[in-house]
């Protein structure tokens, strides 16, 4: 277990460090083309093949990990977002839309590479032993560290890059953000171990499609709880604050860093805070099921607020704070189920089809985003998010009902 909690914190502080930039780009891209005069549809458009990118690099990332090695596929993601982040540096006449969205597409496939080694390497570092309650709990225990963590540090990122901006405008914040990425890549590549995750036998790319069926269902069930999110999120959120509350680009990244970087340490501490529900073993279908539930009330309750103006900047506020209370605990049991449901030799495939899936709910959520909000508004996002977290429970209705 030494070794284990070794390459488990060496893996952990990569993906830290990659998370930092990925919220760090999100938010500086929005932000300053935005002040460029660009509207919130061609906003959303310029993350359009960061989202399919992910799509396709989560489909093959999970087979190309089994033959290569999942550390090999972590340093590839975090090598091309280096060459993303540069990419972004050049003089605004060379930033079309055509280019910012070829940029987003490689940071989007560096995004899913690292995110996809890094949940499929836990599973690795958990004894194989499945009738032991004690490793189930220690893997949902490391999967909502990693997974909370990260999504904290993707808050900090948010506010890191609103504060780079406004401090070293657009170029100085990507010259920093790049060379910090570099050094973490290479203490990675000094630090773990070659191989890990590599299969003995050789996987054929077809078995990339060969997926049992609870698998298949909550892979389609994370494409309605994150497109659900991202509906609201990505473009309608940040624009909102900005233009109709009218607060500065530090603000907006606070707050949004406030709101993950708490939806992160719920996340990280699923395990604790479930710990009566699930009697000391990890979640099942069953709690997937009655969480997504509990979700879809909070984006009905803040539409109904804001059609109203019922103190529009409370009802906002504290509601989206309760939504990423229970939103990090619907992604904490979602994140456990895909990797406890996985066989260790299927773990990088099942985790990147899933991924797949995850990656095509926010492509989704990203384009009605934009779409959505300037046609009707952050509340006509916000009815369309509760449309898709009840799919999301329905879908989950067909989820084993007991751990296995």
């Amino acid at each position: 277990m030494t070794s284990a909690l070794r390459n488990y914190l060496t893996i952990t502080g990569s993906y830290w460090a990659f998370t930092l930039t990925d919220g760090a780009i999100r938010m500086l891209v929005v932000l300053y083309f935005h002040t460029l005069g660009y509207s919130p549809f061609e906003v959303a458009m310029l993350f359009l093949f960061y989202e399919f990118f992910g799509i396709i690099t989560n489909l093959v990332g999970g087979w190309l990990g089994s033959r290569i090695g999942l550390n090999l596929t972590m340093h590839i993601g975090m090598s091309l977002q280096i060459i993303a982040l540069g990419m972004l540096m050049v003089p605004d006449v060379w930033l079309s839309v055509s280019y910012v969205m070829f940029a987003q597409a490689l940071s989007g496939i560096a995004k899913d590479l690292n995110k996809m080694s890094a949940k499929a390497s836990v599973k690795m570092l958990v004894p194989d032993n499945n009738n032991d309650s004690n490793n189930d709990s220690r893997l949902f225990k490391w999967i909502a560290i990693l997974t909370g963590s990260k999504n904290a540090l993707k808050g900090a990122g948010f506010f890191l890059g609103a504060l780079l901006l406004q401090t070293f405008e657009f170029r100085g914040a990507l010259a920093i953000l790049s060379g910090s990425l570099l050094a973490a890549l290479i203490v990675s590549i000094i630090l773990l171990p070659d191989s890990l995750g590599k299969t003995k036998s050789k996987i054929r790319f077809t078995q990339v499609f060969s997926k049992t069926s609870e698998i298949n269902w909550l892979s389609a069930a994370r494409f309605f709880l994150f497109g659900s999110r991202d509906i609201w999120f990505v473009v309608a959120l940040p624009v909102y604050l900005h233009s109709v509350f009218n607060w500065g680009f530090t603000e907006v990244g606070g707050f949004l860093a406030i709101w993950i970087i708490g939806y992160g340490l719920v996340q990280a501490n699923a395990p604790r805070l479930m710990r009566k529900s699930h009697h000391g073993k990890g979640p099942d279908g069953n709690t997937a099921k009655v969480w997504a539930f509990i979700l879809a009330i909070f984006p009905a309750i803040i539409a109904t607020g804001l059609s109203y103006d019922f103190h529009p900047q409370l009802v906002l506020i504290f509601g989206l704070i309760l939504f990423g209370c229970v939103f990090a605990i619907n992604s904490a049991v979602h994140s456990y189920l895909i990797v406890a449901w996985s066989e260790h030799d299927k773990v990088a495939m099942n985790v990147g089809f899933y991924y797949m899936a995850n990656a095509a709910g926010r492509l989704t959520g990203t384009v009605l985003s934009g779409l959505i909000y300037q046609s009707q508004g952050l509340v006509g996002c916000l009815w369309l998010s509760t449309l898709f977290i009840i799919f999301a429970g329905i879908i989950s209705l067909r989820f084993p009902k007991e751990a296995f």
